[in-house]
């Protein structure tokens, strides 16, 4: 059982060095990105939810 264990850590830290990590550059680039998407489909749900609720609010006022 112990055994498992650490060969499963021990392959696990050997496929962690194969990986090809994103320079600090890209890193926060593509945070700004999403962080960009997100905001951008905040805006688009919520101009959309303001809309919808005007003209349910219409309606039911008529």
């Amino acid at each position: 059982m112990v055994a498992g264990i650490k060969k499963f850590f021990a392959e696990s830290r050997q496929e962690l060095r194969h990986v090809n990590w994103p320079t600090r550059r890209e890193a926060l680039r593509l945070t700004m990105i999403v962080i960009g998407m997100a905001v951008a489909l905040a805006a688009f749900l919520g101009a959309f939810d303001y809309l919808f609720s005007a003209i349910m609010k219409s309606f039911i006022i008529l």
